[in-house]
């Protein structure tokens, strides 16, 4: 892969990474609204981080698995997972009615972790079938997931949550949209 192929692959693990941290910075925003120490802030993010490297490094390993058996059917299958994460992403963030608080210490902090990062198990499930590098796609879902972690909640310190519910519907959107890039690229 020629060094333009090699940036074009970055920004766009760098964008996909966003989008999925998208969902732990909405939620960083709410939880950032109870007081919680720096300490606790570090700890939140970096399991966090933890998470968005293993949950899509498993779904990559699955991914593989599918397309060498599977190839053309499991890329199509992979952009339409895509769609369907996005539409789910932007949909939630419109529902106002519900909104679960976890404490994040302890299984709540596990818990939580798990939630937010379930959706780069489905994105690492389409990103293994496509074949991107597995170390730089889960270093930077890892990195990034973190440090939105990080923002969100340190942003939810100072203020009373207002992007919370976009910031979501942001990263669905985006998700959408490398979905359809995906099926339209074949």
């Amino acid at each position: 892969m020629d060094i333009s192929g090699l940036i074009s692959e970055l920004i766009t693990l760098v964008i996909m990474a966003f989008a999925l941290g998208m969902d732990a910075f909405s939620v960083g925003l709410g939880m950032g609204l109870v007081r919680l120490r720096f300490r606790q802030i570090f700890y939140i993010g970096v399991i966090i981080g933890l998470f968005h490297i293993w949950m899509p490094l498993l779904g990559m390993f699955i991914g593989k698995l599918l397309s060498d058996k599977l190839g053309m059917l499991a890329t199509y299958g992979g952009g339409v997972l895509l769609l369907i994460l996005g539409i789910q992403m932007i949909y939630s963030s419109f529902k106002h009615d519900e909104e679960p608080f976890i404490k994040p210490v302890g299984w709540g902090l596990i818990i939580f972790a798990l939630s937010v990062s379930l959706d780069s198990f489905s994105v690492g499930l389409s990103l293994g079938i496509f074949g991107a590098r597995t170390f730089l796609t889960i270093m930077i879902f890892g990195v990034v997931s973190m440090l939105l972690t990080w923002l969100g909640l340190l942003l939810g310190r100072r203020v009373q949550g207002w992007l919370g519910s976009y910031s979501e519907a942001l990263g669905g959107s985006i998700l959408l949209a490398f979905g359809i890039k995906l099926l339209f690229q074949l």
